[in-house]
């Protein structure tokens, strides 16, 4: 199915604010991937990311303390963090580089428009009406999430609301791979985008990586990035395979920025 065309049915405004029609087209930056991405569709409940040009604000990079961020108005620079979004290191991840992954699109792909092959049918309530949510699993994602929960310390951020993505993290994530779990409420709302600001998590930035296909979610911190294509439903899509080798060696370096240059520069 066309990507760019893929439209959820809705028959009232409730679901009409939920879902959204249009798909935006972003044609990534970084030459390594020469691929244009798209943006799915998703609503109020999931991923919200409004447009792709907008500019990262000046913030400081200090490691202080971790509340989520207040969101901020459109425009204005993000504040320091009372406290950061992430706990201390687990002793069992102690030298480990800190890989904070997205939900939507580069994991699973989910509508509320039944889908015959979906993997889970996740109930969320909204306004006192229950609505199944249907989830279709990427390609590969159960052996990408287990060699990087090995790896790495492993966190789930995603821009959609908690009541939709936690649920959809308890079926994908048998092994514990996510140390943490991060929503809407810890982004910066920052001109018209949920944005996932790396510097409020309480690692050093140096030693994290963001995999996301969306621009717009890395927007403050693009050299951490490793952009991933949107996925809707292709089931011969290999793209979380074909990373591994990638994050093995790059679970070796002492830093993150050299390797990820690099690849930006390919």
């Amino acid at each position: 199915m066309d990507n760019t065309s893929i439209i959820t049915q809705v028959t009232n405004p409730k679901e009409e604010e939920i879902l959204s029609s249009n798909a935006e087209k972003v044609s990534l930056s970084n030459s390594s991937l020469k691929k244009k991405r798209t943006r799915g569709i998703f609503s109020s409940l999931f991923c919200c990311l409004r447009s792709y040009d907008a500019e990262p604000p000046a913030t400081p990079n200090n490691n202080s303390s971790p509340l989520p961020p207040p969101v901020e108005e459109n425009g204005a620079p993000p504040k320091p963090p009372e406290k950061y979004l992430l706990p201390e290191v687990n002793i069992n991840d102690y030298g480990k580089k800190c890989v904070v992954i997205d939900l939507d699109e580069t994991l699973v792909h989910s509508s509320f428009k039944p889908i015959s092959n979906a993997d889970f049918i996740v109930p969320v309530e909204i306004d006192g009406t229950v609505h199944q949510v249907y989830v279709l699993k990427r390609p590969y994602v159960d052996e990408f999430l287990q060699k990087m929960g090995e790896l790495f310390e492993c966190v789930l951020f995603t821009a959609s609301l908690a009541k939709y993505a936690d649920p959809v993290a308890d079926l994908l994530d048998h092994w514990g791979v996510f140390r943490a779990r991060l929503f809407r409420e810890s982004c910066v709302f920052h001109r018209g985008n949920y944005v996932k600001d790396l510097s409020r998590l309480g690692r050093e930035l140096r030693n994290v990586i963001i995999v996301d296909n969306s621009p717009a979610s890395y927007i403050f911190h693009p050299e951490n990035a490793v952009p991933v294509q949107s996925w809707f439903d292709d089931m011969n899509d290999t793209e979380l395979l074909d990373l591994l080798p990638f994050f093995e060696g790059l679970s070796k370096e002492e830093e993150v920025y050299g390797v990820l240059q690099n690849l930006r520069g390919r």
